[in-house]
């Protein structure tokens, strides 16, 4: 404004103010000459062009000295009171992004005429010289060259194959050390204990970007990507994790084919894409072939946790048969292995599969035992891709008990199973925690915590990027409208939700949403629509062996049987008893429950009441918790119509 500039700052200006007065470190000149352009350029392009270049020659003042008339004539001057060697060292330095330690520098910038004492000497001077900045992070020591001295020092002409040494030093280092410390990275559970490390990441990004440029050295480049992928995906970075996973594999020769590297970075490039693009056949192509790299080379412990991606995989298309069958391999390599995560992981998949094919007894049993294992285990893998076998574990259980009859454990669990999730700081596994969590909750017909969670759900695949997610947790809105009344917003909801899911190839939850959609469509009077798909979610849930929904789908084709302008009582009686059948060998109670209301009723109706009442009381009497539900409502007001 001393300037001439003609402001009225508004909250959104301030920010922009503040990140310029970052962006220049708190440069006195720099600030005042950035400034000087707002009235010629105005705020928001400023801080663009700041964005785009540090501008070293714009003028201050003309009466102010010749040294401070730009930040290029300051910078001249400062720089040209340093020592040769001071300069040398500074230039060196430039290569680093951001934040960097005293190993890093002496490993980079020592070279054979530079040695590790002079080295010490010139860093300790430029320090004092405020031409480079210090700041402790955690227990050590960080260093940095200020943006304005960065720009100006990556100005200075160098030799091109000095440049090209330091480049390659500088990329040979972070490989290091992201393999020395890639292995920290998942277990670090708050950005306290991260952000010593992420000044590191910046570089590691930088050193991708020089390996996989035109000069750079695209070796070096496979084994840092390879080295850098568990560290993006441990830090939800999915995107970047794909991005460069897949260039690295494309720079693969026959020399590193079928290595270990091959093999993390199709396993990182295949689940990368699970979770932002969709269960695409690329993403499948990925792990099959990182688990053949697995195999060939013997290595059970990665063997283990790709079977488990692979699981997780088809557990998303909705093949349940060969969700069942990776999970039985897996028991098989974690025996091999014999190590007590390894096998807890094992449990956990095989009890999910178990869930799903309706044999909910035994998916207790192996739920139960992955949870006595316990959180914090140390991982068998040097891939970060299990996302935490415990916690998923415990949603699964959660969701077995609900429909074995036991409301409220189900409901604390499935509730302590998110609040574990979220203290990971990953955001997949709070994702799988809030799918399962939403379900029960719905059944439980809790509608106020399912739409918070749902709400809390869809703004956390929104911000990670989580496409499919993203559609489920449309889905969800569209199941509470429903519910609720609003039957017609419900399916369009639904509607629109399944078609992306098809499209993405997510099909974990169509049977639950087809449930939902007839019901909505049975609410509307469009009861035809509202049988053909029953009929076809039957005949989904008999190929794909989702049969845990199969009582339900029964009882609910039921009642559309009821509704139609002619009903069909001798069916629909016959829909109802098999639903009950069927829930009695799953051990489902809360199915069971449903479909013996709907029959007594149905008998209720047709002028028999002893036999409804015996069939009914008895299962009620057997429920010990839920009795506030909407489906225990419902049978005690039956009960009391028959008494």
């Amino acid at each position: 404004m001393a300037n001439g500039a003609r402001l009225e700052l508004s909250d959104a200006d301030t920010a922009i103010v503040a990140a310029i007065c970052r962006k220049l470190d708190g440069v006195a000149l720099a600030i005042e000459l950035a400034a000087r352009r707002v009235e010629a350029y105005g705020l928001q392009q400023t801080a663009a062009l700041l964005d785009q270049r540090l501008t070293l020659l714009w003028l201050g003042p003309r009466s102010a000295p010749p040294r401070q008339q730009t930040l290029q004539a300051t910078l001249d001057w400062s720089y040209g009171l340093l020592s040769e060697l001071e300069r040398v060292v500074l230039r060196r330095l430039a290569v680093f992004v951001g934040h960097f330690t005293i190993d890093a520098a002496l490993a980079i910038v020592t070279s054979a005429d530079v040695d590790q004492s002079l080295v010490f000497g010139a860093i300790d001077s430029l320090v004092a010289k405020s031409m480079v900045a210090t700041r402790p992070i955690g227990a050590m020591m960080r260093y940095r060259l200020l943006d304005t001295t960065r720009a100006y020092a990556l100005e200075i002409s160098i030799d091109a194959a000095e440049l090209v040494d330091l480049a390659t030093r500088h990329a040979a280092y972070y490989r290091r050390w992201l393999e020395q410390t890639g292995t920290e990275w998942p277990t670090f559970s708050n950005g306290a204990q991260r952000a010593p490390h992420f000044a590191g990441l910046n570089n590691v990004r930088a050193a991708l970007e020089w390996c996989f440029g035109v000069k750079g050295n695209v070796d070096i480049g496979v084994g840092l990507a390879a080295a850098a992928a568990p560290v993006f995906l441990a830090m939800s970075l999915l995107t970047e994790c794909h991005r460069w996973s897949e260039r690295a594999i494309l720079a693969l020769d026959d020399a590193t084919r079928a290595g270990p590297e091959e093999m993390h970075l199709q396993a990182a490039l295949g689940v990368s894409l699970m979770f932002t693009r969709g269960n695409n056949e690329a993403a499948r192509v990925a792990l099959d072939r990182s688990l053949a790299i697995a195999e060939q080379r013997g290595d059970a412990p990665n063997q283990l946790q790709l079977l488990n991606l692979l699981h997780m995989f088809h557990h998303r298309i909705g093949d349940f048969k060969a969700t069942l069958h990776y999970a039985k391999r897996s028991s098989t390599v974690s025996e091999a292995i014999a190590d007590p995560a390894a096998i807890a992981l094992a449990h956990s998949l095989l009890g999910s599969s178990l869930h799903h094919v309706g044999d909910l007894a035994g998916a207790r049993v192996e739920l139960e035992a992955a949870l006595r294992r316990g959180p914090g285990y140390q991982r068998t893998s040097t891939i970060y891709l299990d996302f935490e076998h415990y916690n998923y574990a415990g949603v699964a259980l959660a969701r077995t008990l609900w429909l074995q009859g036991h409301t409220a454990q189900a409901v604390e669990l499935a509730r302590q199973s998110v609040k574990d999730a979220a203290s990971m700081g990953h955001p997949v596994p709070l994702s799988r925690a809030l799918v399962w969590t939403i379900s029960v909750l719905l059944w439980a017909d809790d509608l106020q915590s399912a739409e918070e969670h749902t709400d809390w759900f869809i703004s956390h695949a929104e911000s990670h990027s989580l496409g499919p997610y993203l559609a489920v947790g449309r889905g969800f809105k569209g199941v509470l409208a429903i519910r609720r009344g609003d039957a017609n917003g419900g399916v369009e909801s639904l509607q629109g939700c399944l078609k992306v899911l098809h499209a993405a190839r997510y099909e974990l939850l169509t049977a639950a949403f087809n449930i939902s959609l007839v019901q909505g469509l049975a609410a509307t009077g469009r009861l035809s629509e509202g049988n053909a798909r029953i009929d076809e979610t039957i005949r989904l849930v008999e190929t794909n062996g989702d049969l845990s929904y199969m009582p339900e789908l029964l009882r609910v084709k039921g009642g559309l049987l009821l509704s139609m302008p002619q009903p069909n009582r001798e069916d629909a009686e016959q829909c109802f008893t098999q639903s009950l059948e069927l829930s009695r060998r799953q051990g489902a109670r809360a199915w069971e429950l449903r479909a013996a209301v709907d029959l007594a009723a149905l008998w209720a109706s047709q002028g028999q009441s002893e036999r409804a009442r015996a069939l009914l009381q008895p299962i009620v009497e057997q429920l010990a918790e839920g009795l506030d539900t909407a489906d225990m409502k419902a049978a005690g007001r039956l009960l009391a119509t028959l008494s």
